[in-house]
């Protein structure tokens, strides 16, 4: 098969999985090099994964061999990277969100078109098995038409286990930037665009300390809202609510469930690739546990650029596109638009619903 030879920018927590997939999970994939403002971060992630190549992000713009670059930077520099790899020739793949402004995720889809490369983004959980089997109940009609949705992303932050989490206290991240991507691409690749927003949101203390290592005990100031409450319009009629928050120490919500004039499906945690996955149709006495009808179960965060790989290929269409992931980003500022106005707020961008995957796929090279 064809090889894509990527080259992976940011060696910071992500990329170990990203590196462990990229390099021995997808047969299309080769990772040339990988780079990072600390050189020697690079280096080690290099030698881990056995990279030939660990450079600074300039020398890695310049590798004319390199096919895609895999923008694993903190989300304040996603935009300004894209477009320097644009720049450089290369297709692009960033880890959510696009950018951290809509102006600057706008720039990088309108240079991408004008120079005909690819974007595309994270989250890819929605590739995985179980969310893949959830949008084969929903497509083959299982709980009938879909009528309301809800989702919740109850957390206690961030600060309890990352090592470095102040930045996810800072603009651009918090709970609805951070973790509201993997819920609204989900729900987004299960029923379509979102037409418009209504929210509420807060700021629930102004500081947290750090619990995990190497930081215990460092304050962190918190400059973005903690509590997210929103309601999204679907462009097909579906009402979904979303909660997004690092302010809860215990929650026995569902992750998301769509409600059907037939029956109701329990999805799983949006976050994973796995299940479980349940139905309840009308008329049955309670909840069936569904068996998985696809692979891709376990950690496979790269799905995403395996697929844009293929689509570069095959010259098709690749499903975790620039249009989804600035829908999403589009959906989020929408969010703090409607909260800070008190209003409902009017989305102006659209995407097309991901293409599913067929089942029987290959996992390893994304093909029947």
């Amino acid at each position: 098969m064809k090889k894509i030879k990527l080259g992976i920018i940011g060696c910071g927590n992500i990329s170990e999985i990203y590196l462990k997939n990229c390099t021995q999970r997808f047969d299309m994939l080769e990772v040339s090099a990988c780079a990072d403002m600390l050189v020697e971060r690079a280096k080690i992630r290099a030698e881990q994964f056995n990279v030939a190549k660990a450079c600074s992000v300039d020398d890695l713009m310049a590798d004319s061999e390199i096919d895609i670059v895999v923008n694993l930077t903190i989300p304040k520099a996603h935009g300004d990277i894209c477009i320097k790899a644009l720049n450089a020739g290369k297709h692009v793949y960033v880890e959510k969100p696009l950018s951290v402004e809509r102006e600057e995720a706008q720039s990088v889809l309108a240079l991408a078109m004008e120079k005909n490369l690819l974007v595309g983004g994270a989250p890819d959980t929605f590739l995985g098995g179980g969310l893949q089997t959830c949008r084969k109940l929903l497509d083959d009609g299982w709980i009938g038409q879909p009528i309301a949705a809800t989702a919740f992303m109850m957390g206690n932050g961030p600060e309890t286990w990352h090592p470095d989490p102040e930045f996810l206290y800072r603009y651009g991240a918090g709970p609805l930037f951070d973790m509201g991507p993997y819920y609204i691409t989900t729900l987004i690749s299960l029923l379509g665009s979102v037409e418009s927003v209504f929210a509420s949101q807060k700021i629930s203390s102004s500081e947290r300390i750090i619990t995990s290592s190497p930081k215990y005990g460092q304050k962190i100031k918190v400059e973005v809202p903690t509590y997210s409450s929103g309601i999204l319009n679907f462009k097909n009629g579906v009402i979904a609510n979303l909660i997004t928050s690092f302010d809860i120490s215990g929650s026995q919500l569902p992750f998301i469930e769509i409600y059907g004039s037939e029956g109701t499906i329990s999805v799983p945690d949006p976050n994973f690739f796995d299940g479980p996955v349940k139905i309840c149709r009308k008329g049955s006495s309670g909840w069936s546990d569904v068996p998985l009808v696809y692979g891709s179960n376990d950690n496979s965060r790269g799905i995403g650029v395996a697929d844009m790989a293929c689509a570069l290929i095959k010259g098709r269409k690749h499903r975790a596109c620039g249009k989804l992931t600035y829908h999403v980003l589009d959906i989020i500022h929408g969010f703090s638009d409607a909260s800070r106005n008190d209003k409902l707020y009017k989305i102006e961008s659209e995407c097309e619903r991901p293409e599913a995957f067929p089942v029987g796929i290959n996992e390893r090279s994304l093909d029947l």
